[in-house]
């Protein structure tokens, strides 16, 4: 957000962004074009136009989606503000998706012709729907394009103050931290002309304990050391530094994941809504989206609905370069929280008696937000670069995925219960016993198990000695010159396309995937999506991962298959007998593992030194 004082006030909201090395290079997320465009550089970046070159900006990052911003804040006409040299038609244009059908209409047009850089201010007429936009013709070969920004007039009184608290959470990410805190430090924290220099302090939980050596600390950076309670311990550690420290006026509590990608206009964009946020919607959430970082163009999530622990990952896969995709990316649908690679509430919700539950990894954003998020804003152009979920793949995930699910579903979805559990722990054990996974299903019963233990074993239980015992149950990925199994790509490649005749679905399924027949196959299959059908009568399996060119190794077994069957018959009584109980024990206690005092006893805090 950026002030200057005038006869009104004026504040800054969006700027024209450009493409950036280690961040997006993508042109199409930007500008579109008609003709093949040439960035040069002189005294700053700009377009250099081919004379009859076109350039609009219909696109994630710089167009400005006025229906949200009318909805949620206090702004008022929007202003444009553009840097030219040269002859241009310049368009101010708008954009609507209304059922099937998309609208768009030029809403003004004017002609520029100036010899050196000059300032262009336009003014769109009001609207409480749809996109702006700009479009730019050049008349002449040799104009040039600056960049620019779009504005608002407001009452100072409707201006709030706003001072970000960035919470980051690591576990020996030393690269990906040095370089996050190396970019907030340039374009911010040491950048007296950023709108948000001082008015920004970094919380990096070091759960792992070794950034010390990288002297990252500062005035307005704080290396935190933090026992290791993972994402869960290490975000609320941070919340408990800003809440230690009321003096430095943090407003809003901003979580996000060490291994980002981020444009620090991302921050802007926030400070900007959170700044100008009408009244009803003080207490609201922002959210910033994941985009891919293999395939910078490509969205993985917009928000989400946790549905009773089947996640639904919104707008996914959508193709952001597309203007279409755009539109329908700002249509709103219901979710119910938003994930901590990019979360911003305000610091009013975080109170000693209303923090994170200590629940490890999995789910601890996913239930806070289900606690205390009535409202998420999402715009185009708030978001983060990540590695994709898709090819991940971690055994030991197994426990926490159901416990943690178990837990979240007591407090927010008391209504699904034994019949639901032993359906899934069925399923489970088909699935995994299928693919000869047997740590899997013993991971996911220990969850369970845990679970039935009610509260107490939450609270009295050592997360960081447990989070050491489930990692050595799980299945553990090795390079592939060290697997007993060598790697055939021909072999992957099947094992990824493979598809069999009903007949042969049929058989399959009457003989347990195969286990009443002989096995005779070695088979290869991806590490994250191997499913049972490519594995027929394997006697052996590979699960690779074609990226990190590691995998492991599983073999068929009766016994163990016709041995964790029985288990599973011994867990389907202990849930019948048990699961009401421990379900209740979360609800009329859960506001234990809520609290300051225990969070202060969990992490240890005051027994070391903690600031670096």
């Amino acid at each position: 957000m950026h002030i200057e004082r005038s006869a009104a006030t004026k504040v800054k909201i969006q700027d024209v962004l450009w493409p950036k090395d280690g961040i997006c290079t993508d042109m199409e997320m930007y500008f579109h074009s008609n003709y093949k465009r040439c960035l040069v550089k002189e005294e700053c970046i700009c377009i250099l136009f081919q004379r009859g070159g076109v350039v609009t900006t219909d696109t994630y990052f710089n167009s400005l989606t006025i229906g949200k911003w009318t909805k949620y804040t206090n702004v008022g006409t929007i202003k444009l503000t553009l840097f030219l040299l040269g002859k241009f038609n310049v368009s101010l244009c708008w954009k609507q998706k209304i059922d099937e059908r998309y609208v768009e209409r030029e809403l003004k047009n004017i002609t520029v012709d100036t010899d050196r850089r000059t300032e262009v201010v336009m003014e769109y007429p009001e609207e409480t729907k749809g996109m702006f936009f700009f479009r730019l013709e050049a008349v002449e070969e040799g104009a040039k394009f600056y960049g620019g920004y779009y504005a608002t007039e407001i009452e100072k009184d409707k201006i709030h103050p706003v001072k970000l608290g960035i919470v980051i959470c690591t576990y020996k990410r030393e690269k990906y931290v040095c370089d996050n805190v190396r970019l907030l430090n340039q374009d911010i924290i040491e950048n007296p002309i950023s709108p948000l220099y001082d008015r920004v302090e970094v919380f990096i939980s070091d759960n792992g304990q070794t950034l010390e050596k990288y002297g990252l600390a500062s005035e307005r950076v704080h290396i935190v050391r933090n026992k290791n309670t993972g994402g869960a311990g290490g975000f609320t550690r941070g919340l408990i530094e800003i809440l230690k420290q009321p003096d430095k006026c943090i407003t809003h509590a901003l979580l996000m994941d060490d291994d980002v990608v981020v444009d620090t206009a991302s921050l802007l964009r926030t400070a900007a809504v959170l700044a100008l946020v009408k009244e009803e919607y003080m207490s609201a959430f922002i959210g910033g989206a994941m985009l891919r970082s293999d395939q910078r163009n490509v969205q993985i999530e917009s928000g989400a609905s946790w549905n009773a622990g089947n996640l639904v990952a919104l707008k996914a896969n959508l193709d952001l370069r597309l203007w279409q995709n755009c539109l329908i990316n700002e249509q709103e649908e219901y979710r119910e929280y938003n994930a901590w690679w990019y979360c911003c509430f305000p610091m009013e919700i975080v109170r000693p008696d209303n923090l994170p539950l200590p629940i490890f990894i999995r789910g601890d954003d996913l239930e806070y937000g289900l606690r205390n998020m009535k409202t998420l804003i999402l715009m185009n152009g708030i978001c983060v670069w990540h590695e994709p979920f898709e090819n991940k793949y971690s055994s030991f995930l197994e426990y926490y995925i159901i416990r943690n699910r178990l837990i979240d579903n007591s407090f927010h979805f008391p209504k699904w219960g034994r019949k639901e559990l032993i359906r899934d722990l069925l399923k489970e054990y088909k699935r995994e016993g299928y693919l000869y996974r047997y740590k899997n299903v013993a991971l996911y019963m220990q969850g369970i198990r845990d679970f039935l233990k009610g509260i107490d074993f939450l609270e009295q239980t050592d997360a960081q000695q447990l989070h050491g015992e489930i990692m050595g149950s799980g299945y553990k990925a090795t390079m592939a010159e060290q697997l007993e199994v060598p790697f055939f790509y021909k072999e992957y490649e099947r094992g990824c396309k493979e598809t069999h005749s009903f007949l042969h679905e049929a058989v399959r399924r009457i003989t347990f995937n195969g286990y009443l027949l002989p096995a005779k196959h070695v088979r290869t299959v991806p590490m994250a999506k191997a499913r049972p059908e490519f594995v027929w009568r394997a006697r052996t399996i590979l699960f690779y991962d074609i990226v990190e060119n590691k995998g492991f190794v599983t073999h068929r077994s009766r016994w163990t298959f016709i041995k964790q069957g029985f288990e599973v018959l011994g867990m389907m009584f202990a849930i019948l007998t048990k699961y009401e109980k421990a379900k209740r024990s979360y609800i009329e206690r859960g506001n234990e593992i809520r609290q300051l005092a225990f969070w202060e006893k969990y992490l240890e805090i005051g027994e070391q030194t903690d600031e670096i």
